[in-house]
């Protein structure tokens, strides 16, 4: 039986690294609480301002501008590609400067395009804008990352997909917002579309700027404080349980005690840097302090495990090269190739296919329905997620894999079947469309429910390639958008192929790498 308590009572902790066990997600006043909202809250503004073109797009901005299909196509290529090598960038930054400020510095950098939306006259202009606007996808790479910095393995897959399920519905609010937002300038304000569509995004840029400050006020980077103290509070948070040996590497600029002992950190396979050294205490014997009263019971070669494999390290050229190209990493980019590059590149096209299909319907009640893709994200992502979790307490992190992978098959049959039948019945169409998304937008939050698996001491690359991959994909599918102009169902069928080819090839690796310490 669930106990509804947990979703605002102070959680219970991992003794090592204080992440939380339950997700206290009513109370804001929990640091766990308050981090968990931000986490999705920033993702759903920055994924609202990223999106907040194509609900505009395909008439009254095209319009205005004098845009060609092929404009507009290339304009959502672009964005896409912006976002992609953020996220790159995204992950090895969460892992040396900590999730939160990088955060707050996407969702800043993306603001300042945003706000200078009114400034376009062209198709360059166009182009150059969304390409900068596309930073504030690569939020979703630190949103993931400091998620999974708070809350432990047995709830990490369902914190994660509930704060990207709840970001991702910004692809869903925005076809609501911004055509309400445009319909008001004009009708009440009385001003002109080509100035009304302009003055709309100075509501996402203010929304944007408010929520990357508070984030910075009102939330620490880890749940022990510092990012560059990490290492040093795991440590210490050993020596009280009296746990004695030096099992953490700490970055030396962090303390000058002298380094004892010789046993390495092996994360997944890779050594630690050579300019880390480890701290060495003696063991004490743990006291019943108040810090220990919601921490949970876990053997102690778990909570050695914890520390030697699951603590974040300074990420190096020579650290990061095992972990992009191991097949493990790989696995996790293919399925969020296919699962959110899907999603990207439906999101960007689905009001025009019902237009095209449904005439009737025009911008706002075709972009209304498309926003019910994006919206079903609240609920479908989040129980990829729990399922995820649930798999795992009975199956381990082969659970997962399996979940991940059987998702994208059931997702590559519906997408077959709206592509072959291209539905001309409302009904068909909207029925077709929720169930794909179902297992579409699941599949996404089982693949984060992975992803802090797998080389969990470098979970910002594995989360930021990851990331990256489900851009790669939207990029792809929106080429091949692109390059059949307005026939959408031959494309959707021939995403529905790739994705279940691609699933079935990765299906066989192992979800995590053999030997790995921590992660299990």
């Amino acid at each position: 039986m669930f106990d509804l308590t947990v979703l605002w009572k102070a959680p219970d902790v991992n003794p090592v690294n204080r992440k939380a066990r339950s997700i206290p997600g009513l109370n804001p006043f929990n640091v766990y609480g308050r981090v968990f909202f931000f986490s999705w809250f920033g993702f759903m503004i920055a994924f609202w301002s990223w999106y907040a073109f194509p609900p505009l797009l395909y008439e009254t901005i095209a319009k205005d501008l004098g845009l060609s299909q092929n404009d507009v196509a290339n304009s959502n290529i672009v964005s896409l590609t912006a976002t992609l090598l953020i996220r790159l960038v995204a992950g090895p930054a969460c892992d040396r400067f900590g999730p939160r400020l990088t955060f707050a510095g996407c969702l800043l950098a993306g603001a300042i395009p945003t706000a200078l939306a009114g400034a376009v006259y062209n198709v360059e202009g166009l182009l150059a804008l969304r390409f900068f606007v596309g930073i504030l996808g690569g939020s979703f790479v630190p949103c993931q990352v400091w998620s999974t910095g708070f809350f432990d393995k047995n709830i990490v897959g369902t914190a994660n997909a509930l704060t990207g399920g709840f970001g991702n519905a910004g692809g869903g609010i925005t076809y609501f917002l911004m055509p309400a937002i445009f319909d008001s300038l004009v009708a009440d304000r009385g001003l002109t579309a080509h100035v009304a569509w302009r003055v709309t995004f100075i509501v996402p840029f203010i929304c944007i700027v408010t929520t990357a400050i508070a984030m910075l006020i009102c939330c620490p980077d880890t749940p022990t404080g510092k990012w560059s103290d990490r290492h040093l509070a795991v440590q210490q948070n050993l020596v009280s349980h009296g746990i004695s040996g030096a099992v953490v590497d700490v970055p030396g600029e962090l303390t000058d005690r002298a380094t004892t002992g010789t046993d390495s950190p092996s994360g997944s396979g890779s050594g630690s840097a050579n300019d880390e050294k480890k701290l060495g205490f003696e063991a004490v014997e743990p006291k019943q302090v108040g810090g220990f009263a919601h921490e949970a019971h876990i053997g102690e070669q778990q909570m050695l495990d914890t520390a030697r494999g699951e603590v974040v390290v300074k990420p190096s050229f020579r650290e990061a090269l095992p972990v992009v190209f191991s097949p493990q990493t790989l696995v996790q980019a293919g399925g969020y190739f296919c699962s959110f590059g899907g999603e990207l590149a439906i999101n960007s096209i689905l009001g025009a296919y019902y237009v095209k299909n449904f005439p009737a319907l025009k911008q706002r009640g075709s972009g209304n329905w498309a926003a019910m893709f994006g919206l079903l994200n609240v609920v479908f992502r989040p129980l990829g997620g729990v399922f995820s979790d649930l798999i795992y307490q009975r199956t381990g992190v082969w659970g997962k894999k399996f979940l991940i992978h059987g998702v994208a098959v059931i997702t590559g049959v519906f997408l077959i079947a709206i592509g072959l039948t291209d539905p001309k019945n409302q009904h068909t169409m909207f029925g077709l469309v929720a169930g794909m998304a179902f297992f579409l937008e699941s599949g996404n939050g089982a693949n984060f429910g992975l992803v802090p698996h797998v080389h969990p001491h470098a979970n910002g690359i594995v989360s930021g390639c990851t990331g990256a991959a489900g851009n790669l994909g939207g990029i792809v599918f929106a080429i091949i958008f692109r390059y059949n102009h307005k026939d959408y169902a031959k494309v959707f069928w021939i995403i529905g192929v790739m994705t279940i080819a691609i699933n079935l090839s990765l299906s066989w690796i192992r979800p995590i790498p053999k030997g790995q310490i921590g992660g299990h």
